[in-house]
């Protein structure tokens, strides 16, 4: 193990203990509910984040990317949900490829793209599981909800695919500005909305295994609508500014931070920094314009600090001088990325921090 405070910067840095935390804690609130959890790998992209999830209990993994799913088969991760439209040739084909090597379940939303992935399956001679997305308030991709009946039907009739079950993805939960409370009801009717889905197609006598829900900012909402079997957030593993912002949890549960250093102070009010959108991602906040939360030593937001500039490879701290001139050239500093997926897609490795050493972690399934 290595000491975090001879490392150059900046640096990506991932709280362990926190980590473990979280991981344990949204295992544990799962499973007493009877929900299966398949948290979605594009936030951590680490295997070893990945077994952590696994030995507290979830049942397998949701992907983005080709080049995400590839990394888990080749752990010997082989329950996986690619939740990302296969609408190329040579994407439907690797969901066929794929299915060799373990169950990888591909989402979709259209009969056009059913087709696809078919027609790649049917050339394989291998069933690829399949399941319908729902838009459920989102208004991404998804089918709405009075046309998933007869999507399923249409589904059914193509060969070397296997309907598994409905999903949704209840982001739109990320961009409310009310309170919590308000926030949890839109995840329960999100949720309400999918499982009267479901209700419709089984009357119609279709056999539909899996109800699925996803995300952070509705954790504590989307999964306990009865009727829901498995729960896929994926940022409650670092958390993240914005998740922090929205009350989905606190900062002292913020496991993912960018250390930095000072390297100018010449402005009053102002003070630069060696990290700016190459390394934070330029996520932006969901409160303001800013590019991270500035926190001290311990964990807790440096008020009066606002991260509001970035460039390539500089970042300008902005506030009351009575606080920025605190900082000399040479100090470290600590910034809560916006947005935890963005900002690990930006790193090739991370340091994994328990106490005072850290050891290196690969990010893996990147472009």
């Amino acid at each position: 193990m290595n000491s975090i405070g001879t490392t150059s910067t900046p640096c990506l840095v991932v709280d362990v203990d926190r980590m473990d935390r979280n991981i344990q804690h949204m295992a544990d609130v799962l499973k007493n509910a009877g929900i299966e959890q398949r948290p979605h790998f594009k936030t951590s992209k680490m295997i070893e984040v990945a077994k952590r999830q696994l030995d507290a209990g979830a049942t397998g993994f949701t992907c983005a990317t080709p080049g995400e799913v590839e990394a888990l088969l080749s752990a010997g991760i082989t329950d996986i949900f690619w939740a990302h439209a296969p609408a190329t040739p040579q994407k439907a084909a690797l969901a066929a490829e794929f299915n060799t090597k373990g169950k990888v379940a591909v989402g979709i939303d259209s009969i056009e793209l059913a087709r696809i992935v078919s027609g790649a399956a049917d050339a394989a001679r291998q069933t690829v599981p399949v399941r319908i997305e729902v838009d459920t308030g989102l208004r991404r991709t998804g089918v709405l909800a009075d046309d998933a009946l007869r999507l399923v039907e249409e589904i059914q009739a193509l060969p070397f695919l296997s309907f598994e079950g409905l999903y949704t993805h209840e982001g739109q939960l990320a961009s409310m500005q009310g309170p919590h409370e308000e926030r949890q009801q839109q995840g329960y009717a999100a949720s309400r909305t999918l499982v009267e889905t479901v209700e419709r197609i089984r009357s119609a006598g279709h056999t539909v295994d899996v109800v699925s829900v996803g995300s952070t900012p509705g954790w504590d909402s989307a999964p306990f609508e009865a009727g829901v079997t498995e729960a896929r957030a994926g940022t409650y593993v670092f958390y993240d500014a914005n998740q922090w912002r929205l009350g989905s949890t606190d900062s002292m549960s913020c496991a993912l931070t960018v250390h930095a250093t000072v390297i100018s102070t010449v402005r009053p009010g102002e003070v630069a920094i060696d990290a700016g959108i190459k390394a934070m991602s330029s996520d932006g906040s969901n409160r303001g314009n800013t590019f991270g939360v500035v926190i001290d030593e311990s964990g807790e937001p440096i008020e009066g600090i606002s991260f509001s500039r970035a460039y390539e490879e500089h970042g300008i701290l902005e506030g009351d001088h009575s606080v920025t001139s605190r900082w000399r050239v040479g100090d470290r500093v600590r910034i809560i990325p916006n947005h935890a997926c963005g900002a690990v897609n930006m790193w090739s490795r991370v340091l994994a921090v328990q106490g005072n050493s850290y050891e290196i972690w690969n990010v893996v399934g990147r472009y």
